[in-house]
């Protein structure tokens, strides 16, 4: 049975519908740090790709983070002469802050980012994003450690790339298998509530997005790729790495101390089919029946120990009966707490009693193993006594986890309210100023301080991109204040983006939250001063 705390922030997922042209469905972002000689065929090549193949509007923006060389003349001439590209620049390095800035000012319902040496395939961009626009995945990303991607790259990174994923797997459970690929999407709703939740603005960032989605509850859709290893990366490896550990010890402290409120993001009742109300369908079986077995395993080595103790001074059947009861109090209590998720004093003592019960029969069944036993054999070895009773136990067991999940602990409707299909979606609304107990997570502020976000508008019908025959026949046009992307856009350099969201009329931030509008004014942390360019360092 769900427990959850809230009914969650984020609407049921639903196809994006398709209609009149209007605002890009598609917003991809290329970070990029000095990359005056590789932005401009990574871009060309991208639009034709997308012209040719992706069949809504798109857009292309360039994140400049804080680029010394000729970049920045680079990106505002692709502006000026393709329509679809628009240039933002940052004062402050970070891959992690550029796409934070740029996701989160962006109008289109799905947002990507691609490395800027187009390592991967561009193949495998519209598999990316066809399960966020039809509603069925709530990020996406590439994985090169897929069965059937195909990549070509250097035993070293090869190596960086596996040691760095186990290291997630076995400290944070991820279930994702490539953490660090350039290669990602997201649904703009999911990016408007995750987003703030995460902490790190350099290459962390992905890691960090992807374990709190996963814990959350959020769906992640994997796409495998082909993948060929840039080897001009400059970015120090080794000092990446470790803020990458520092970044998986903080996240993990998070996690287990509660501090990330994770039912802020998660889902209402109707889109995850584990909460459907289903008749004779039991609830929690297979995770029940886990914990009773783990639990079962622990409480029969102990009563072993303890009857091999109490034999040394007693009968058999004493020694039994001793162990049994000490056993069964700690089986009880281990249940309660463990495998059915009972928690506080309420019912204890009751729980306790309807245990002994149970422990009865189980003695029942044991003491007549040890009666058969004597009566077949005078003198039985001290190994066939523990061998019976083991067989003994076993049939016991059974019969405890039935009447445990029966009597003892029989599964109640705590909310009846759930039993019902929740068709629309209502934000708890939070005033600004009020204060949570939960501990703040990292150095910003605690997150219930924050205000959330209002809730957004259904999304205006997906736009249709002209037709290829429209661009074979009209050549680019130098860029036009008047065009869509004029200077009401919300890439406007005067502010970086526009405090007002086109779609709440409401601040995307309130001043609580630690990625206020102006993001290029904040310090840079120590991470962001080492080498960034748009590749991964650790191609993991």
């Amino acid at each position: 049975m769900r427990t959850d705390s809230s009914p969650g922030t984020l609407p049921a997922r639903e196809h994006l519908p398709a209609g009149d042209a209007g605002t890009p469905v598609l917003d991809v972002v290329i970070p990029v740090y000095n990359e005056e000689k590789d932005l401009q065929p990574c871009v060309l090549r991208l639009h034709e790709h997308l012209r040719r193949t992706f069949p809504y509007a798109f857009r292309i923006t360039i994140a400049d983070n804080a680029s010394t060389d000729t970049t920045p003349l680079v990106s505002r001439r692709l502006e000026a002469e393709i329509p679809e590209v628009r240039a933002f620049r940052l004062e402050q390095k970070g891959r992690g802050r550029a796409l934070r800035t740029v996701w989160s000012a962006s109008d289109a319902p799905v947002l990507a980012y691609m490395d800027v040496d187009l390592s991967t395939d561009l193949n495998a961009l519209l598999p990316l994003v066809a399960p966020l626009i039809s509603g069925h995945s709530d990020l996406a990303i590439g994985s090169r450690l897929a069965r059937s991607s195909r990549v070509v790259r250097g035993p070293k990174r090869e190596f960086i790339s596996r040691a760095y994923n186990l290291i997630l797997r076995g400290s944070l459970h991820a279930r994702f298998s490539d953490a660090q690929c350039g290669f990602k999407a997201i649904r703009r709703d999911v990016a408007q509530v995750l987003l703030p939740l995460v902490e790190d603005t350099g290459w962390f960032f992905d890691t960090e997005m992807l374990v709190i989605a996963e814990r959350a509850g959020l769906r992640i859709h994997e796409v495998p790729v082909d993948w060929v290893d840039d080897p001009d990366s400059t970015v120090h490896i080794v000092k990446t790495a470790t803020e990458d550990i520092k970044g998986v010890w903080r996240v993990g402290k998070a996690l287990a101390t509660g501090a990330l409120p994770l039912d802020r993001i998660t889902r209402p009742f109707g889109d995850d089919p584990r909460d459907r109300d289903v008749q004779d369908v039991p609830k929690g079986l297979a995770r029940q029946l886990v914990g009773f077995c783990v639990v079962g395993g622990l409480s029969t080595l102990f009563y072993l120990l303890l009857y091999s103790v109490f034999r040394q001074f007693c009968g058999s059947q004493i020694a039994n009966a001793l162990a049994l009861l000490v056993s069964a109090v700690a089986n009880t209590a281990a249940n309660r707490r463990l495998t059915f998720g009972v928690r506080g004093r309420g019912g204890a003592v009751r729980h306790q009693a309807q245990g002994l019960v149970v422990f009865g029969i189980g003695l029942a069944l044991t003491s007549g193993s040890l009666a058969a036993l004597d009566a077949a054999t005078s003198d039985p070895a001290h190994s066939t006594e523990l061998a019976v009773l083991i067989a003994a136990n076993l049939a016991a067991t059974v019969l405890r986890f039935l009447l445990f999940r029966a009597w003892v602990f029989p599964e109640r409707d705590e909310n009846p309210s759930r039993s019902t299909v929740v068709t629309t979606h209502t934000p708890t609304t939070t005033p600004a100023t009020t204060r949570s107990a939960t501990p703040a997570y990292g150095t910003q502020q605690p997150y219930a301080s924050q205000q959330p976000y209002a809730p957004l508008q259904p999304y205006a019908p997906l736009p249709t991109r002209p037709t290829a025959n429209h661009y074979a026949t009209a050549p680019h046009t130098p860029y036009n204040r008047q065009s869509p992307y004029n200077r009401q856009s919300p890439y406007d350099r005067q502010p970086p983006y526009n405090r007002q969201s086109q779609y709440t009329g409401q601040p995307p931030y309130t001043p609580q939250s630690p990625y206020d509008a102006t993001v290029p004014s904040q310090p840079a942390r120590s991470s962001d001063t080492g080498t960034d360019t748009g590749t991964d360092p650790r191609n993991s």
